[in-house]
């Protein structure tokens, strides 16, 4: 028998496919075989790059995209975007559209001076326009500078020992002596912030930002150390400041630090992002009556029973009573491990041998997603 329901939530596969361009071509190809089948597409992120995507291309989401002037992570001008709810009493902020890595050019990763200045741009701006809650996503950062950056753009001064105020980047972390936010922003007091985050990862240590993080953002093994030894010393500053330990606290270390920031100054929430992500399109409702989800991201593997994206599609199916849980992926090892959390079946969507740049190809790409799909879909017919 044919299926009556199909949900799609595939995540981008990164550098590659876009989460929306990935469920299109998975679309386009069931549609094709079930042309009378209901099939529904989401977009879907972990709170990193892809996030207003996923938010503003799904059917029935109230909201709208404000486009604002803010600065990247080199503090070079730049046109960037948030989303704001229909009441206008809700923002959401996507961190990669400032300071995400693929603003930068490889030889521009630097993390050393790389800031969170246009996240905070974004923020001050909303606040601005009277929004009081907020949802920020802070995966795919460029940056290690703990969320000074952010932080600066909403009032807050750091000052070294001798009450000089201090720039920009991760180099200032180990300067900081004094933090005065008598300036910050009066209504950040009013609001109240979720931070949409799949890292659980402490503020400085071994597992901490700068060790696990920094080198995929430019940083070679001195300036990893010297990041981390920053960032045990701001942790100190930031305890003496609010009576809160980072150091180990979970999520803290993501985004360069930015989480801990978030929890200490803004009184921030951390969520998963999917969890959000779902809740907010109300995507387990919407599962009702279906008969098989697709989803799917650039890797699968062990890792992804971590919290990424297919692993809160895979909970949200299952509690929904979905009997068939697909999942797709550039490319699959751990395949036992994966079959035993709940996937139904997981498929590589790599047809044929090929290099990593012939497989990131977009249109190779697209074109053995379609294969697949086609596939798995003349099986279930």
């Amino acid at each position: 028998m044919s299926p009556k329901k199909i949900c799609i939530a595939i995540d981008s596969f990164k550098g590659c496919l876009s989460s929306l361009e990935a469920g299109n071509a998975a679309r386009d190809a069931l549609q094709a075989l079930y042309p009378s089948c209901e099939i529904l597409r989401f977009p879907v992120s972990d709170g990193g790059e892809g996030m207003l995507e996923a938010l503003t291309a799904t059917p029935g989401w109230q909201g709208r995209l404000i486009t604002a002037k803010a600065h990247d992570p080199l503090m070079r001008p730049i046109e960037a975007h948030y989303a704001r709810s229909i009441d206008g009493k809700t923002a959401f902020i996507e961190m990669a559209t400032t300071c995400g890595l693929p603003l930068l050019r490889p030889k521009e990763r630097d993390p050393w001076i790389t800031t969170t200045y246009g996240t905070g741009e974004l923020i001050r701006m909303a606040l601005d326009q009277g929004c009081r809650d907020f949802v920020i996503g802070i995966g795919g950062s460029a940056t290690n500078d703990a969320g000074l950056g952010l932080l600066q753009a909403l009032g807050f001064r750091f000052f070294d020992r001798q009450l000089r105020p201090l720039g920009f980047g991760g180099q200032v972390l180990e300067k900081v002596a004094l933090i005065d936010d008598s300036l910050r922003h009066p209504a950040i007091d009013e609001a109240t912030f979720t931070v949409a985050c799949d890292v659980r990862n402490p503020f400085c240590g071994p597992q901490g930002a700068a060790y696990v993080f920094a080198p995929q953002k430019g940083a070679d093994e001195a300036m990893v150390e010297r990041l981390d030894h920053g960032l045990r010393s701001i942790a100190r500053v930031i305890q003496a400041k609010t009576g809160i330990d980072l150091s180990n606290l979970p999520g803290a270390g993501a985004a360069g630090g930015l989480g801990g920031s978030l929890i200490a100054f803004l009184h921030a929430t951390l969520r998963p992002g999917i969890d959000f992500l779902l809740d907010t399109l109300d995507f387990r409702r919407q599962l009702q009556g279906t008969d098989l989800v697709i989803t799917g991201e650039g890797k699968a593997d062990r890792q992804t029973l971590m919290g990424k994206v297919p692993y809160g599609i895979l909970h949200a199916a299952k509690s929904a009573g979905v009997p068939s849980i697909i999942l797709v992926a550039g490319a699959v090892e751990d395949q036992e491990v994966l079959n035993q959390a709940g996937f139904t079946a997981v498929f590589s969507i790599q047809t044929a041998p090929a290099s990593l740049q012939e497989a990131m190809d977009p249109q190779r790409a697209k074109s053995n997603l379609q294969k697949v799909i086609t596939q798995i879909a003349k099986l279930l017919h």
